[in-house]
């Protein structure tokens, strides 16, 4: 477990000499190689060292952070290029890598919550060092300020149960009865938070919007897991108040995933579209684990990884555009499938994914929280269609709106996709697809 730990710490000297990006990029692909050949199917922990330990649901969301960071280098080379502190980038990748790792291998809570929350600061550092406008700088004051406000009281709780346990390792966790309200609510809203979840999501379109490309694919990839990851792990502590209140937070992220569908409906900004119809999937995820049954469980992984890989890949389509035109308004970029027509069938492909098409591997998991949330509460079934209804409409209209229409008669020069962002939109493409012939293993 801990050999992987060393090896991207050792990268981490290679990063701040400049004639080593592309040596760093590869082995961080050789990285998630390695660790992807250590596949299994094991429910109980595996790989355990000091501290650390991989079961089957952190496995993959480890797997997806490495496949998400080698691609994070692999869609920046424009900071390569411009020498834009490109040593120090690669040296955030690395340490918010590291933090990920740590995060999802964690074995106690008191360190989950620490890399949790260090997690937040070279996040912080690549919206404030490589973002875009100004407005950067709120974006990063909301990122904070949300996160941290909700997660303060979760630290209150870990000693509280320290003090009640003796211990905050995972395996050693009872379930505590009907003891401590405050508890269940303190512990439940941090990961919620993080997800986001509707009436605390705004944090999450601001920072997309004014994040660089890399931003958004870690927030979008892996960031959100954070919370689904947390509420997974300590379910098993709150089983008795979660079956008596689960159904608040159910039912909210079910409507609120309903009204954040309508709020898609009238962006006009491309990155704002895609950040906006992530809360809306990550509404089905906490649907998936507020049910607290198996299909849940396996339904909110599915989506994880697969939303993970799609939104990753939609962001990159939105920044080969940006570095383009210049602009992310739907109203300026139209008429791509003329400029760009070999771009326009990735645009298809993703968008396809995003709307839980098959063969991707988002179908798999929104159909297993179909049935975890609907064997919950047959009522939930029109809130369910609704989603999957709205989920594909605001897709398609930002495809079609993005594809068709007009040329912007202010475009007089025009680039054709570079060989990288054709490698980066299938290595985003084909891992979320070849998922889904391997979903009836994952259900053993």
């Amino acid at each position: 477990m801990l050999k992987y730990l060393f090896m991207i710490i050792f990268l981490i000297p290679l990063s701040f000499l400049w004639c080593f990006w592309w040596i760093v990029h590869s082995l961080m692909f050789l990285i998630s190689f390695i660790f992807m050949l250590n596949f299994y199917l094991c429910t109980d922990f595996n790989m355990i060292s000091c501290f650390f330990g991989v079961d089957y649901f952190s496995f993959y969301l480890i797997l997806l952070s490495f496949w998400v960071c080698s691609l994070m280098l692999t869609s920046s080379s424009s900071i390569y290029n411009l020498n834009n502190y490109s040593c120090l980038f690669n040296f955030v990748i690395l340490f918010l890598m590291i933090m990920l790792y740590c995060s999802f291998s964690s074995m106690s809570l008191m360190m989950f919550y620490i890399f949790f929350e260090a997690s937040l600061v070279p996040t912080l550092l690549l919206i404030l060092g490589w973002g875009y406008q100004p407005e950067r700088l709120q974006a990063g004051v909301y990122l904070i300020f949300y996160t941290l406000v909700a997660s303060l009281p979760l630290l209150i709780v870990l000693f509280k149960i320290n003090l009640i346990i003796g211990s905050l390792f995972f395996p050693l966790f009872v379930d505590f009865g009907s003891f401590y309200f405050m508890f269940y609510l303190f512990i439940v809203l941090a990961f919620l938070v993080k997800m986001p979840m509707f009436l605390v999501h705004l944090w999450l379109p601001s920072a997309h919007v004014e994040a660089p490309i890399s931003g958004s694919m870690i927030l979008a990839g892996v960031l959100l897991k954070l919370g689904g990851y947390g509420i997974f792990r300590v379910m098993s502590v709150i089983t008795f108040l979660g079956v008596k209140f689960n159904y608040f937070w159910l039912s909210l992220s079910m409507s609120g995933g309903v009204i954040v569908s309508f709020i898609c409906f009238c962006q006009i900004n491309l990155k704002s579209l895609i950040a906006y119809s992530s809360v809306a999937h990550m509404s089905m995820v906490i649907g998936g684990l507020m049910s607290m049954n198996w299909w849940g469980v396996f339904g909110s992984l599915s989506l994880m990884v697969g939303h993970g890989l799609c939104s990753s890949g939609l962001f990159c389509l939105s920044n080969i555009i940006y570095e383009r035109l210049g602009s992310r308004s739907m109203l300026i970029n139209k008429c791509l499938i003329n400029l760009m027509p070999s771009m326009s069938l990735w645009w298809f492909q993703l968008s396809s994914s995003n709307m839980a098409a098959p063969p991707s591997f988002n179908l798999v998991g929104e159909l297993s929280l179909l049935n975890s949330i609907i064997s919950w509460s047959f009522l939930s079934f029109f809130m369910l269609m609704f989603l999957s209804f709205f989920s594909a409409t605001y897709t398609l209209y930002m495809y079609s709106y993005s594809q068709h229409g007009k040329n912007y008669s202010g475009v007089y020069s025009y680039s054709l996709g570079y060989f990288r962002e054709y490698h980066l939109l299938v290595l985003h493409w084909l891992p979320l697809n070849l998922l889904f012939f391997s979903a009836s293993f994952l259900c053993i």
